[in-house]
């Protein structure tokens, strides 16, 4: 599994399993470390496959208690190990580009980081809520899935003017580090987002957001996702993601069946 996707060694100590487990079986390591097998197969799954949609079958098995858990321990590994990581690098960097420019980046990573950890607490506080309402039997609906958005949207602004308008010549290894960092952390929010959405919604509440929405009609529309990108001042990946997640709640892959369903959908 780490072979066909090296992010996953990333994911492993979120479910507290370390590396030098030899040749025990997925399902050996799991029962040694008290890790939900299902849970753990099918987020291994949800980060090694865009395209991955668990069956009702598999979501019947999985504790919603134990996706929480889960998603807790990503919060503390993006908080307490990724951003103080990459703060370490850009401090680094930011020594050799001057002082104006110096204290414009470290604002800018310092504002991203109160928006991410912001972004956490809202979720912290709105889990134990949707868990509450799932176990007396009430409808969970997508307003408790904050958009990651925005703070993609951020992490990625960041690696374009790393890799494009400082100056390489004297730490060029380190920024090239910073930035494949940066965009690994990019890779697991996305995947974060995806997490939340298809394991803590039920099938029948897979609705379109706002913005998925606003996608959906300029896919039917014939523009292409750079343009997209630019009429709602989104980056081209977020973009992509969108449609990933529409596809995924819809079950249309083509613009043309994309195109009839949004219009079906404004009768």
């Amino acid at each position: 599994m780490i072979a066909t996707n090296y992010d996953l060694i990333l994911m492993l100590p979120r479910f507290g399993i370390p590396l030098g487990f030899g040749d025990k079986s997925v399902r050996d390591i799991c029962r040694e470390r008290g890790v939900d097998e299902t849970l753990f197969l099918t987020v291994c799954n949800i980060y090694s496959f865009d395209d991955y949609t668990p069956d009702d079958e598999e979501l019947g098995r999985i504790d919603s208690r134990l996706v929480a858990e889960h998603l807790q321990a990503s919060h503390r590994y993006y908080t307490e190990e990724r951003l103080p990581h990459l703060q370490h690098h850009l401090n680094h960097i930011v020594e050799h580009v001057g002082e104006q420019s110096a204290t414009i980046l470290k604002k800018y990573f310092a504002d991203y980081c109160r928006e991410v950890r912001d972004h956490v607490r809202h979720e912290e506080r709105t889990l134990s809520q949707m868990l509450e309402d799932m176990r007396s039997g009430e409808r969970v609906s997508d307003h408790y899935i904050k958009s990651h958005d925005n703070i993609k949207d951020k992490l990625n602004d960041l690696t374009q003017i790393i890799y494009k308008y400082i100056p390489g010549e004297r730490l060029n290894e380190e920024m090239m580090e910073l930035v494949f960092d940066i965009m690994q952390l990019s890779r697991d929010l996305e995947k974060h987002a995806m997490i939340e959405e298809l394991l803590l919604l039920p099938p029948e509440d897979y609705q379109l957001s706002e913005r998925e929405q606003e996608v959906l009609e300029l896919v039917a529309q014939g523009l292409s996702s750079k343009e997209i990108a630019s009429r709602l001042s989104i980056a081209v990946n977020t973009v992509n993601t969108h449609r990933k997640s529409i596809t995924r709640k819809t079950g249309i892959k083509s613009v043309a069946g994309l195109a009839v369903y949004a219009m079906l959908k404004k009768q």
